[in-house]
């Protein structure tokens, strides 16, 4: 059985992916910050807690400390899925500092030291996958964004060297690049675009986050941990390196 660490695991995409992952027959470790309680319920609904497949962990990757004990406590990590992630909408002359270093400090720097942690064991056992949750935004840019896009753009780059590191090993590293996805995290960006455009909330879904969507409608969290758990199967094992679109279009253009 399979063991796979996910950061952010405890909403949005991160707890999507826990979710389908467990219902692959897979050992769910779960990093995440804030109420635990939410999650632990839906996770025990897809596996029961007494069947000991799954574990949450309050864990803070920003902290330099409490991220090395968490990841030094670590054994046995098979899949790793880096989604552990926060945002920012503002004018890069009025960006706060302590957000840039926040954003680029769990966005992307988070995502070395998890794969610098777990690397030993893939590379003991020849087998492993390391699966980074990027964004469109890794793509192609966007205004107000400058840290979340630099750290998404990061996040590629990493997973691509990553990927070319340990290509012989059995070990595969991707990206996934989704569009906008109705997770707490985007509901959080369409509270800031309000402010940064003093628009209603209707006029920033449609005319801001899904314009550049030809779908004309959000990601569902249910795609993304769909293509995050094709990657963990043997029918994926030349996949590697990969920028992995699921945007409905949206770099298409």
């Amino acid at each position: 059985m399979k063991t796979a660490l996910i950061t952010g695991g405890t909403s949005g995409i991160g707890l999507g992916i826990a979710k389908q992952y467990l219902s692959a027959g897979m050992r769910v470790v779960v990093f995440g910050v804030g109420d635990l309680e939410a999650p632990k319920r839906e996770l025990n609904a897809v596996s029961p807690q007494h069947e000991q497949r799954w574990s949450v962990a309050q864990v803070d990757l920003i902290d330099p400390i409490a991220r090395d004990k968490a990841l030094g406590n670590l054994q046995g990590i098979d899949v790793l899925v880096n989604c552990a992630g926060i945002q920012h909408v503002s004018p890069v002359q009025d960006f706060p500092a302590d957000k840039w270093e926040a954003i680029i400090s769990l966005n992307l720097s988070a995502a070395f030291y998890t794969s610098q942690a777990v690397l030993p064991h893939m590379l003991d056992q020849g087998w492993g996958r390391v699966i980074n949750i990027a964004s469109a935004h890794g793509l192609v840019a966007s205004p107000f964004k400058s840290a979340y896009i630099a750290a998404k753009h990061g996040i590629i780059g990493l997973t691509k060297t990553l990927a070319l590191e340990v290509a012989e090993q059995g070990i595969t590293v991707n990206a996934i690049c989704p569009g906008y996805v109705r997770t707490p995290l985007v509901e959080g960006q369409i509270d800031d675009q309000m402010a940064a455009h003093g628009i209603p909330r209707e006029n920033v879904i449609q005319d801001i986050m899904l314009a550049p969507q030809p779908t004309k409608r959000f990601v569902e969290i249910d795609e993304v941990a769909a293509l995050a758990t094709f990657l963990t199967t043997s029918g994926a094992a030349s996949i590697t390196g990969a920028e992995l679109k699921v945007d409905g279009g949206w770099t298409a253009r």
